[in-house]
């Protein structure tokens, strides 16, 4: 995640942020310049972005890039024009997001909200809550995607597979039909228990998990979208195999073996965590949250210019350079050699407070294999060399 300031005061400001907690300024998420911006109320719901803002990419590559060119005005506005913005319906009405839409945009949803299909009973105590943190995460994917450049078809665009999410409660189902996280052709449900942190450490502690939050649901089952998207429908089965397995194997009965006797003896040898032994599909998905975790973890890091000291074998100590885009980066292997060292220092200092570790894995090396797979997949996908 890149860093952001407000525009019209400097302060840094967090990404989730509505407003500057130094001078108040309205602020937005500028999808379509990949930027947070304070904003200026131009009247009638139309807001312009702040003046003084660095110059951006005018138009991100990837993530809901259709969509983006549907929904695109007929002309871009030229060197030096103001861009006029809404807010989105979810920010506007349920303060539950803090991204903004063309104004001429048709759309009333911006681009993150727009695949929502089934959002939380908000007449229900506490739902209004719980839908904010789940956007909160959901926005973080969608940067991710943004960055990598990847594309998604909405079910609008493709009613069959394309991408939607419901998010969904126990207590508004029917008794025998428990509400389950997971994905299937394109659809991504969330329980929104997920997002109350007492029950989802209840339940990470009951499935014997090192980590469980909400990101990490979105980063692993759009991981499963994009199984269906790049490997299936992309014709890179045989390479997929040749690393994860043959996914032909009975999905159900695989599951079932893996909750009756846990993961194999030498998992930590093979896997990058123990679920990701129980099929080749989640091994897939289990990798790309994995990486996902990782080029966002190094970007912010590299925004923040942290720069990690450690010792080598021969006595002599390396020092990471922290000045690169892990986004853009051909090859991946420069990613793990600046991420090793990155979560031995943050997970030290963690520690040092009493706390977990930021990242409680070990990555073995056909694990490091499966991510640079993932990596080659993703940029091959983007049409980047």
């Amino acid at each position: 995640m890149k860093t952001f300031v407000c525009q019209s005061c400097g302060q840094p400001v967090f990404f989730e942020n509505t407003r500057c907690t130094r001078c108040g300024a309205v602020l937005g998420f500028l999808p379509d310049q990949m930027r947070l911006s304070a904003l200026v109320d131009a009247g009638d719901g139309i807001w312009t972005a702040a003046p003084s803002s660095p110059p951006t990419r005018a138009r991100p590559p990837g993530f809901f890039g259709r969509l983006l060119r549907t929904r695109a005005p007929a002309s871009e506005p030229g060197p030096g024009a103001t861009r006029h913005y809404r807010k989105c319906l979810n920010y506007a009405e349920h303060d539950v997001c803090n991204w903004m839409v063309p104004a001429d945009d048709r759309s009333l949803l911006c681009i993150a909200c727009a695949p929502n299909r089934t959002v939380p009973n908000l007449g229900r105590p506490g739902n209004l809550e719980k839908w904010a943190r789940i956007e909160r995460g959901k926005r973080r994917l969608a940067y991710g995607l943004l960055r990598l450049g990847l594309t998604v078809e909405t079910r609008q665009q493709n009613p069959e597979q394309g991408l939607a999410f419901d998010f969904l409660s126990s207590e508004d189902a029917p008794p025998d039909q428990p509400v389950m996280t997971g994905h299937a052709s394109g659809l991504i449900t969330v329980n929104i228990d997920e997002a109350d942190p007492s029950l989802r450490e209840r339940t990470r502690l009951d499935m014997d998990e090192q980590y469980r939050t909400l990101i990490g649901h979105f980063r692993h089952e759009i991981g499963h979208y994009f199984w269906d998207t790049l490997i299936l429908d992309g014709g890179r089965l045989e390479g997929f195999r040749a690393l994860f397995g043959n996914e032909q194997t009975d999905y159900g009965e695989a599951l079932q073996r893996y909750y009756d006797a846990g993961p194999p003896a030498d998992w930590q040898d093979r896997f990058i965590t123990p679920y990701a032994s129980a099929h080749p599909w989640e091994d897939w998905a289990e990798t790309w949250a994995h990486y996902m975790h990782i080029v966002d973890t190094l970007e912010t890091a590299g925004h923040f210019g942290i720069e990690v000291e450690w010792p080598l074998p021969d006595g002599s100590r390396a020092v990471s350079d922290p000045d690169f885009d892990p986004y853009d980066l051909k090859d991946f292997q420069p990613m793990i050699e600046h991420w090793l060292p990155l979560t031995f220092a943050i997970n030290s200092l963690n520690r040092s407070m009493g706390q977990q570790d930021l990242y409680p894995f070990v990555l073995p090396q056909p694990a490091i294999d499966k991510m640079a797979y993932v990596h080659r997949t993703i940029r091959a996908a983007a049409k980047r060399s």
